[in-house]
């Protein structure tokens, strides 16, 4: 039952995810560093905080409390984080919503699902698994399992926006004009390496969550593990993410000129910073449910890949009402479809690893 419960919050923030790139396509007039940088904002310095706060009493007072290098670590995965999350966005520009997400999110998977077990291969920390001891038992096994479907899953995807830039290359004029399979594949493979350190920075902050879990414990004796422990670790994590993209943002306002975007009454600006903040609380909630999942299944390779693999599958489902896969050939579809079955099989296969 703890299982499914899991799978069932992660599938929730995994949709979130998958779908909050949608409301930024009705922001008007807006260049690309205005509208994410306000979505910014909800997602990474309003909507924690105030998540925290309806469901961890005295959570302020947990951060102010834990250890100077466990808030440094866990703020620099978030710096670092951050530059991900910055060329996510560009990825999802350049290769669409499907393709985008998928090849992205496939890499983030893959690297946060095996190197936390790696980094315990060398640094045995108690109540965390290990590659060796996943690698010892069924459970594991079939973890491991479900990330190598996965990475296959990448490589078929990989193939099918190959095909998809072959296809757009003859006669198709509607194509997306932003297009641009090498520039999107570079920028995906940073992208979803340099995301995965939200998993790092969730284990380096794992102190103060466990102090919120159990200080709920205490007054909530006998009801499992407290829900909502990692939205205090989150505050942390994602001021590292609000710094980066910040930095970057004003950079490209300055460079572009694009301050006025803001102010410019010739562009509905109360529509395109609701649109920013629907987008940027989207964002969130995917983590917000993350957290829960991962009180019912732990923070293992399984949580991991089952939260990207859902964001994937919702991410190509956007793609498909977009007609981002308009025009292509039937083998194109054939080798798509075959590497969404692969990433659907991996959800299944991490599911019942983690019920073992």
């Amino acid at each position: 039952m703890e299982s499914i419960l899991g799978i069932l919050f992660h599938s929730i923030g995994g949709f979130s995810s998958g779908s909050f790139y949608m409301p930024f396509k009705k922001v008007k007039g807006w260049a690309w560093e205005s509208y994410w940088i306000v979505g910014g904002f909800f997602s990474w310095l309003i909507v924690p905080p105030l998540a925290a706060y309806l469901t961890i009493p005295n959570f302020a007072e947990i951060i102010s409390t834990a250890s100077p290098s466990i808030k440094a670590v866990t703020y620099s995965m978030g710096l670092i984080w951050g530059i991900g999350g910055l060329t996510y966005g560009l990825g999802v520009r350049y290769l669409g919503m499907s393709l985008g997400n998928s090849i992205t999110l496939g890499f983030c998977s893959a690297f946060g699902a095996l190197v936390p077990p790696i980094y315990y291969n060398f640094n045995p920390t108690t109540g965390k698994e290990s590659f060796t001891e996943m690698a010892s038992t069924s459970g594991g096994q079939l973890v491991l399992l479900g990330v190598l479907v996965c990475i296959l899953g990448i490589v078929f995807l990989g193939k099918a926006g190959t095909l998809k830039e072959k296809d757009f290359a003859v006669g198709h004029e509607d194509k997306d004009q932003d297009f641009n399979l090498a520039k999107g594949l570079v920028i995906a493979i940073i992208s979803g390496i340099l995301s995965s350190f939200f998993n790092f920075g969730i284990e380096a902050g794992k102190t103060m969550a466990d102090t919120a879990n159990e200080a709920w414990k205490v007054l909530n004796p006998g009801q499992g593990e407290f829900l909502y422990q990692n939205n205090v670790t989150y505050v942390v994590l994602l001021w590292g993410g609000l710094t980066t993209n910040f930095l970057w943002c004003m950079y490209l306002n300055f460079k572009n000129k694009t301050f006025s975007d803001y102010t410019n009454k010739n562009t509905p600006i109360a529509k395109n910073v609701l649109f920013s903040a629907i987008a940027g609380t989207m964002w969130f909630l995917q983590f917000f449910f993350y957290g829960m999942g991962e009180s019912k299944m732990g923070n293992g390779a399984g949580s991991w890949i089952l939260h990207m693999s859902t964001i994937i599958l919702t991410a190509n489902f956007w793609g498909f009402y977009l007609k981002e896969w308009k025009g292509v050939s039937d083998k194109t579809y054939k080798v798509f479809f075959f590497g969404i079955a692969l990433m659907f099989l991996s959800i299944v296969l991490v599911g019942i690893g983690n019920s073992l």
